[in-house]
C-alpha cells in the first residue's frame, strides 16, 4: 500500500468516525498532535482525544482539500471541518452553534505506516466560534497569580446582610474541572433560593473561590443542606477534589453609600435603590439602581 492510500485510509477514518480505523493506519509507536493535544499522543489517548471530540461535535464532518508527497515519506493533507455543537465542552453546556475549521496535517510515514501526524490550525478558531473568550495572560508574575473569574447576578437591588466565602486548592487539573462542574449546578441551585443575591467565583490555577452574598447570615445556610452543593461536599470531605480549603460566612458591619455617575453633568451622587426616578443637582433623572453583588 502506498503512504497516499495509507493517509487516505486515515483521513477516512477520522470523516468515518471510527476510531479503530484511525489508529489502524499508524505504526506501532506512531503520534498524533496538534495545538489542542498537549503534545504527542498515541494509543488509548488518541482515541479518547477523537471520541472527546466528536462528543463535543456528533455531526463533525471532514472533507479533505488536497494530498501530496512533499518528500519521500513525508505527505501533506489539507482538510475542513465542520461541526455542530450539541455536546459539553470543558463542562460547558452545548451552544448549538456551528463551526467550521481549515487546518493540514503533515505525516511522517514509515514501510507504508504513519509514524507520526502533526497538525496545524488556528487553535482559537473553534472557541471563538462558539462565543468564548480567548483570555492570554501570565500564570504569575512575583507574589501575583491570575486565572478567571465568573460573576452570577439575580439582579435583587437589596443590601447584602452576609457574604459566604468558600476557598479550597483542588489536587490537579482534573479535580478543577469536578469543582467547577459542581459549583455550576450549585449557583443555579441557588438562583431559585429567595436569599440569595449574587455569587463572584475566581479560579487561579488549582485554588477555588466562590463569594456569595445573602439577604442575612441565616439564608446562606440553605445551600449547606439542599440540592448540588450538599452532594459536591461528599467530595470535598472524602479527600478525591482537594488538598484543603474552608468555607465561612461574614456578616455586615456596615454598608458605605451606594454612588452612580449621572450621565448628563458626570457628577457621582448618592444612589438611593429605593427612589427609581432619583435625580441628579443638574436635574437630569440618574441611572437606574444597580445590584450590589
Amino acid at each position: 500500500m502506498s503512504n497516499i492510500e495509507t493517509v487516505n485510509r486515515y483521513l477516512n477514518g477520522w470523516i468515518a468516525r471510527d476510531a479503530d480505523a484511525v489508529l489502524a493506519t499508524l505504526d506501532d509507536t506512531g503520534t498524533y498532535e496538534d495545538p489542542s493535544s498537549g503534545g504527542p499522543i498515541s494509543g488509548a489517548a488518541f482515541r479518547a482525544y477523537m471520541e472527546g471530540l466528536w462528543a463535543v461535535f456528533p455531526d463533525l464532518t471532514f472533507e479533505t482539500e488536497s494530498v501530496g508527497e512533499m518528500a519521500p515519506d513525508l505527505i501533506a493533507a489539507q482538510w475542513l471541518m465542520r461541526g455542530t455543537n450539541t455536546g459539553s465542552m470543558m463542562g460547558l453546556p452545548p451552544t448549538g452553534k456551528t463551526v467550521t475549521l481549515r487546518g493540514a496535517d503533515f505525516f511522517r510515514m514509515k514501510n507504508g505506516q504513519i509514524q507520526s501526524v502533526t497538525g496545524y490550525f488556528d487553535g482559537g478558531a473553534v472557541p471563538r466560534q462558539l462565543g468564548l473568550d480567548i483570555i492570554v495572560q501570565p500564570k504569575e508574575i512575583g507574589p501575583f497569580r491570575f486565572g478567571i473569574s465568573t460573576s452570577v447576578q439575580t439582579g435583587k437591588l437589596q443590601e447584602p446582610g452576609a457574604f459566604s466565602i468558600t476557598s479550597l486548592e483542588a489536587r490537579d487539573a482534573e479535580a478543577v474541572q469536578k469543582v467547577r462542574e459542581g459549583s455550576r449546578a450549585s449557583l443555579i441551585d441557588m438562583l431559585k433560593m429567595d436569599g440569595f443575591i449574587g455569587a463572584t467565583t475566581a479560579v487561579i490555577g488549582t485554588r477555588m473561590v466562590t463569594i456569595s452574598a445573602w439577604d442575612t447570615p441565616e439564608s446562606s445556610r440553605r445551600v449547606m443542606k439542599e440540592g448540588a452543593h450538599s452532594e459536591a461536599q461528599k467530595g470535598f470531605y472524602d479527600g478525591s477534589l482537594a488538598r484543603h480549603g474552608f468555607t465561612s460566612v461574614w456578616t455586615k458591619e456596615r454598608m458605605n453609600p451606594y454612588w452612580v455617575r449621572c450621565e448628563a453633568c458626570g457628577a457621582m451622587n448618592r444612589r438611593k435603590p429605593s427612589d427609581a426616578a432619583q435625580a441628579c443637582s443638574c436635574g437630569a433623572t440618574l441611572p437606574p439602581p444597580a445590584p450590589f453583588w
